[in-house]
C-alpha cells in the first residue's frame, strides 16, 4: 500500500464525509480564507480530501505541513545533545504571521501513542519546552481564539494497533476508523445537520452553567475530592464558538464538553486520573495529584511519572490549571467502550482538567483578551496546555455559589438536570 493512499480498511465514502465535516463544521472555512494544515504523513489521504473540500469552498491557499515518525526517531538515535534544545522558530513565527492575516488552522491527529516509549524523558522534556517557547507566538493566536481552528482525527496503523492490540492490522484500522466516524457524527445521513443539533444541546448546557455563575465546583469520585475555584468573570463555553475574526467554528471534532477557566490560586484537594494521558509519544497512566492553593504539590504516576513531573516543571504556570471541562460519562465516545490513547477523544469521554495556559474565550466581555485583566481574575499563564481525564461513572459534582449554596451539577457521571 502506498503511504499516500488510504488504508483499504477505511471506508472512503465516510472519509469524504469527515473531510466535509472538518471544513464546514470544524472550521466553517470562509471564501478567500487561507488554511494552515498539519498532519502526520500517514494521514495524507485525509489531508488531500480536506484540501479539495476547502478549495471547493473558496479557500485562498491550503498549506499542508506534515510530520514523519521516522524523522522524529532519527533525532533521538543520531542527534547531538544540543539538538534537543532547538525548535523551528521560523516556522512558528510564519504560522503566527499567517494567523494574523486571518488564515484558519486545522490539525489532523493520529500520532503513534507509544512513539517515544523508551526514549530519554529528559530529552523529551527538552524538546517539549523548546517547542513550547518557539511556538508561543502561534499558540497565543489559538488560545486567544484570534482565528477559526479545529482538530480532526485519522486512523493511522500504529495508533490502531495500540487501541486494538489483539487483532490483525486490517481489523484494527477498520475498527478505529469506524469509532472515529461514529464519534465525529459522519455516520448520520446529514452529518452537518447532526452537528447543528448537537451544537444546540451543548449551548444549552453552557448557558445553564453561566446562569448559575458558580464560584467553585466540587468533584467527588474514586480517589478524587477536589474543589476547583473558578476565575472571576469566567464564562462557560461548549460546542461552536465565535472567533475574534467573526467566524463561528467547532475547535474539536468530536466534542462533548462544556468548559471554563479555573482560578489559578484556588484549586485544593486530591484527584485521580480516570484514563491514561498520552503526551508527546509517552503514555502517562495512574496520575494521582494533590493541589494546594491552586498548585500541584504532590504527584505520582504508575507509568510516565518522570515525563509528567518534567511537564509540570516547564514553568510557574504548568503546575496550575488552565481549564476545567464537564463531559457526561454516557456519550457517543464513551459508549464505544474504546480507550483511544488520544486526548482529542479521551477528553471527550470524561470530565477533565488541563495543566497550563487558560483560554481567553472563557471570560466575559471586557476581560477576555486582556492579559492583565485575565491574570487579575485568576486566569493561568503557561507555555503548555495539557488535558487529563478525571471523570467516570461515579463522578459527582456540586456547583458552589458565592453564598455557599450547593447545586447538583453531575450525579452518577452525568448531568444532574
Amino acid at each position: 500500500m502506498a503511504i499516500l493512499e488510504a488504508h483499504p480498511a477505511i471506508d472512503p465514502q465516510k472519509l469524504d464525509k469527515l473531510a466535509e465535516v472538518a471544513v464546514h463544521v470544524g472550521l466553517n472555512l470562509q471564501e478567500g480564507q487561507d488554511l494552515v494544515l498539519t498532519a502526520p504523513l500517514e494521514a495524507m489521504p485525509l489531508v488531500r480530501r480536506i484540501a479539495a473540500v476547502a478549495y471547493r469552498a473558496g479557500a485562498g491557499l491550503v498549506t499542508p505541513l506534515v510530520n514523519d515518525e521516522q524523522v522524529v526517531l532519527a533525532r533521538f538515535a543520531h542527534g547531538n545533545d544540543a539538538s534537543f534544545d532547538r525548535a523551528a522558530n521560523w516556522l512558528f513565527s510564519g504560522m503566527a504571521e499567517a494567523y494574523d492575516n486571518n488564515a484558519a488552522r486545522m490539525n489532523i491527529s493520529g500520532e503513534n501513542p507509544g512513539l517515544l516509549a523508551g526514549q530519554d524523558p529528559e530529552k523529551i522534556a527538552r524538546i517539549g519546552k523548546a517547542n513550547s517557547i518557539a511556538g508561543r507566538p502561534a499558540m497565543e493566536r489559538i488560545t486567544g481564539f484570534n482565528i477559526n481552528w479545529s482538530i480532526v482525527a485519522y486512523p493511522t496503523v500504529a495508533w490502531a494497533k495500540k487501541v486494538f492490540p489483539d487483532v490483525d492490522e486490517d481489523t484494527a484500522v477498520g475498527q478505529l476508523a469506524e469509532a472515529i466516524f461514529a464519534a465525529s457524527r459522519v455516520n448520520a445521513a446529514d452529518p452537518v445537520a447532526a452537528w447543528a443539533e448537537h451544537d444546540a444541546r451543548l449551548h444549552a448546557r453552557k448557558d445553564w452553567m453561566n446562569q448559575h455563575n458558580f464560584q467553585a465546583l466540587h468533584f467527588k469520585g474514586p480517589g478524587t475530592d477536589l474543589t476547583v475555584g473558578l476565575a472571576e468573570g469566567h464564562s462557560w463555553n461548549g460546542g461552536s464558538s465565535m472567533a475574534k475574526n467573526g467566524v463561528a467554528c467547532n475547535p474539536n471534532i468530536p466534542t462533548e464538553e462544556v468548559f471554563t477557566t479555573p482560578h489559578a490560586q484556588r484549586v485544593d484537594g486530591t484527584v485521580r486520573a480516570s484514563k491514561p494521558l498520552v503526551h508527546q509519544g509517552t503514555l502517562i497512566d495512574g496520575i494521582e495529584a494533590r493541589f494546594e492553593a491552586g498548585r500541584i504539590v504532590e504527584v505520582t504516576c504508575a507509568t510516565g511519572q518522570d515525563v509528567f513531573r518534567k511537564l509540570i516543571d516547564t514553568d510557574e504556570g504548568a503546575a496550575r490549571l488552565g481549564e476545567v471541562a464537564l463531559v457526561p460519562f454516557r456519550s457517543p465516545i464513551s459508549d464505544t467502550g474504546v480507550l483511544f490513547f488520544n486526548t482529542l477523544f479521551d477528553e471527550n469521554a470524561a470530565c477533565h482538567i488541563a495543566q497550563g495556559q487558560c483560554y481567553s474565550e472563557c471570560f466575559v466581555e471586557g476581560v477576555s483578551g486582556d492579559k492583565e485583566k485575565m491574570a487579575a481574575a485568576g486566569g493561568n499563564e503557561s507555555l503548555i496546555h495539557v488535558d487529563w481525564m478525571i471523570g467516570g461513572p461515579e463522578t459527582e459534582i456540586d456547583g458552589i455559589k458565592a453564598d455557599g449554596t450547593r447545586v447538583p451539577v453531575f450525579r452518577d457521571g452525568g448531568w444532574a438536570a
